[in-house]
C-alpha cells in the first residue's frame, strides 16, 4: 500500500486568529475616523480675487466725486432729463463703501455697497429731504458669481422681490475702469426695461453736500 502524502499546513493556519475584543475595537476606531471625516465642517467662503480688486478699485476712489450722463434709458424717466448727475464715493469704512448719487437738487439716492463675506451687495438707500426712510428703499441683491477685475453683477434679493415685484429679476451691473470710467446699470431680464449712466473719471468735481439722512 502506497503511503498517503502528508499535507502541509496552511501557512495561513499558522497566524494566530484575532480576538474578538481586538476587531471590535479596530471596527469601532475605523467608524470614528470616517465619522469624523465626513462631518468635518467646510471652511467659510470668502470673496474670490477678483471681487477683491474690484473692491480695491472703488475704495481707491474714496473721497471725490464725478460728473456723468445717462447713455441709456428705456424708461424715459423725466427724474434725469436735464439734471446734473454726480456720484461722489463719500464713505469707506468697515467694509462697506456709500457711493451717494445726486440728480440735480435731489440727494435722496444712495448706493450701499457691502462685503458679505461670501461675495458683495448693493443697495440702494432711499431718503426723504427730513431725513427718513423713503418707502421703497433697501432694495438691491448680491453677486452670485466671482465677476472679473473690472465688472461686478448684483442679482435682486428676496426683500427687493417684496417690495418691488417686477423687479424680481433685476441685475444691476456696475463697471470700474480706473483712470477711466464708473458705469452703474441695470436690466430687467425677460424685459426690455434698460438703464446706464456712466461718470467720466478723468475729471473729478467739487464734492456736493451730504445725502439726505446722511451727516
Amino acid at each position: 500500500m502506497n503511503a498517503q502524502p502528508r499535507r502541509r499546513p496552511s501557512r495561513w493556519a499558522s497566524l494566530p486568529s484575532p480576538r474578538p475584543a481586538t476587531l471590535l475595537a479596530s471596527l469601532a476606531a475605523l467608524m470614528l475616523t470616517i465619522g469624523c471625516t465626513t462631518t468635518r465642517p467646510r471652511p467659510p467662503q470668502t470673496p474670490h480675487q477678483t471681487q477683491r480688486a474690484f473692491w480695491t478699485s472703488l475704495e481707491s476712489l474714496c473721497g471725490r466725486a464725478f460728473e456723468g450722463k445717462v447713455v441709456e434709458d428705456t424708461t424715459n424717466s423725466p427724474d434725469f432729463a436735464g439734471n446734473r448727475l454726480v456720484m461722489h464715493v463719500r464713505k469707506c469704512d468697515g467694509g462697506r463703501v456709500f457711493v451717494p448719487f445726486h440728480v440735480g437738487e435731489d440727494r435722496s439716492r444712495t448706493w450701499v455697497f457691502t462685503q458679505t463675506g461670501t461675495g458683495l451687495r448693493l443697495k440702494h438707500d432711499h431718503r426723504h429731504e427730513d431725513g427718513t426712510e423713503d418707502e421703497i428703499t433697501q432694495y438691491g441683491g448680491d453677486t452670485n458669481s466671482p465677476g472679473s477685475l473690472t465688472v461686478q453683477e448684483f442679482h435682486a434679493d428676496a426683500h427687493t422681490a417684496t417690495i418691488i415685484p417686477a423687479a424680481v429679476t433685476n441685475v444691476w451691473t456696475v463697471e470700474i475702469s480706473p483712470g477711466s470710467t464708473f458705469v452703474y446699470s441695470l436690466r430687467r431680464e425677460g424685459t426690455s426695461r434698460r438703464f446706464r449712466v456712466e461718470f467720466d473719471l478723468t475729471r473729478p468735481v467739487t464734492p456736493p453736500p451730504a445725502p439726505w439722512g446722511h451727516r
